[in-house]
């Protein structure tokens, strides 16, 4: 916690490594998840600062091989646009390539194949329109994006122990180990957002997180001098994007910045603040309450259930009124389980039948599918049994018959965690299958994947 300048509150609690015991502390280095996007917006507000990019550049000038699927939202897409989650990109778009271990590149390029909505009129959350924006400035700095982070915030603020380069969070000494919630049970999770640095790659400490706390709260100034620019990372405060529509008459609408969110309190006082959440174990908020000179972070290692929001609303609560008006703990841990926890799947707290149509004979049901978002995927015979093999990583999924040419896996993973229907297509009259949907692949329409030709 920090309040007019200076670090009020600084603990740290419970364990980094539960078969260790060793002991969390303000220098323990914590995964940030996406509080990297208010970090990443602070780096692009101190380039824009130097007068090699501006917030309205559009992303063609630096990186002139993107595109979307529409050629106007190609021509004119913004960093602006793609911080504010305006681009026309479905929701988490190109995170289920990340989980299957395409490239940076490979999922920036593979996003010309998806859907788009109307452009600048509909909020979609998505951690590659982020790392698209941020890697254009980066591209327009002339140096990756890792670097300049550290060139234009962590250095001069002094954040020695902070990095946008998972390699560095990995080989710390004093770090939190992740944890995932599994079952009811916490094992070790393992999760390397490098493709989308940008969005979910930062790794920092408490000690740390309170020197960027007072960097913000003082607009762009620490220890005298002026490290972000204060137009420009004021530019990244004010709405630019309705995040959440107000559903009734006396509720109030959501709205985002530029890689922060922005919010007026119960008090009337603006906010900005903004989440992280790794399934696999990672759970972390930062929030600001500029005219009251206070800032929060709260970092934690476990798979996100609303407890860092809970400590931030509770301290404000206490700042503002004197006392704590809710139970947050339950308030924000219901969110999260609808958010991270909720099983959509067709299959979900469903059996088997008992008796089971027969499957098409596995030979029909092997070879490799394809389509242009997800490329070439195999479903392979092993000892008598289906696998699904998925992308660069070849993340295999063993497939249990369900009913008739209808299988289900049950994957394990940042963004694929439960069970799903993989259903295959076979002729009326038999034969090889000419296509498979994959429930889990397929939040945005993509999830068919059509026979690949013999040889193909």
């Amino acid at each position: 916690m920090v309040r007019n300048g200076e670090v009020a509150y600084l603990k740290g609690f419970g364990v980094r490594n539960t078969d260790t015991g060793e002991k969390v502390d303000p220098d323990t280095v914590f995964q940030l998840a996406s509080v990297s996007k208010p970090i990443g917006a602070s780096v692009i507000a101190s380039v824009i600062g130097e007068g090699k990019v501006k917030w309205t550049d559009k992303i063609s000038i630096y990186l002139p091989d993107f595109a979307l699927s529409d050629p106007y939202a190609t021509a004119n897409v913004t960093i602006a646009d793609m911080y504010s989650h305006r681009s026309g990109l479905p929701d988490h778009a190109g995170d289920l390539l990340e989980d299957m271990g395409y490239s940076q590149a490979e999922v920036l390029y593979r996003l010309r194949y998806l859907p788009l909505e109307p452009f600048r009129a509909e909020y979609a959350y998505t951690n590659f329109g982020i790392t698209a924006g941020a890697e254009a400035v980066a591209k327009a700095a002339g140096v990756d994006w890792p670097t300049l982070s550290k060139q234009q915030v962590y250095e001069p603020l002094g954040m020695s122990s902070t990095s946008s380069d998972y390699a560095d969070y990995a080989n710390a000494t004093n770090k939190a180990t992740t944890y995932a919630l599994v079952d009811g049970k916490y094992v070790v999770g393992e999760r390397d957002p490098q493709a989308q640095s940008p969005a979910g790659g930062v790794s920092s400490t408490a000690a740390d997180m309170a020197k960027w706390l007072q960097m913000e709260l003082a607009d762009g100034k620490f220890d005298g001098k002026q490290v972000v620019d204060a137009q420009a990372l004021q530019t990244s405060r004010v709405p630019h994007m309705t995040s959440s529509p107000a559903k009734q008459s006396d509720a109030k609408s959501g709205l985002y910045g530029l890689g922060t969110g922005v919010s007026t309190d119960a008090a009337g006082r603006v906010r900005y603040s903004h989440s992280g959440g790794f399934q696999l174990g990672a759970a972390t908020v930062i929030n600001l309450l500029p005219s009251a000179g206070l800032g929060i972070a709260v970092l934690s290692n476990s798979t996100p259930q609303g407890t860092p929001e809970a400590i931030a609303e509770a301290f404000y609560d206490i700042a503002e009124t004197g006392e704590i008006s809710r139970d947050w703990n339950s308030a924000f841990g219901q969110v999260m389980k609808q958010q991270f926890l909720t099983n959509t799947s067709s299959l979900a707290d469903k059996q088997p039948p008992a008796n089971p149509a027969p499957s098409a004979p596995l030979a029909d049901l092997v070879g490799t599918y394809s389509n242009d978002f997800f490329g070439p995927q195999q479903v392979v015979e092993r000892n008598g049994s289906l696998v699904l093999v998925l992308g660069p990583k070849k993340v295999e999924f063993p497939l249990t018959h369900w009913d008739a040419n209808t299988y289900s896996i049950t994957p394990t993973g940042e963004n694929m965690n439960f069970i799903s229907a993989v259903e295959f297509t076979v002729p009326a009259g038999g034969g090889a299958a000419t296509q498979v949907k994959v429930e889990a692949l397929n939040p945005y329409g993509q999830g068919t994947l059509v026979r690949a030709p013999a040889g193909g």
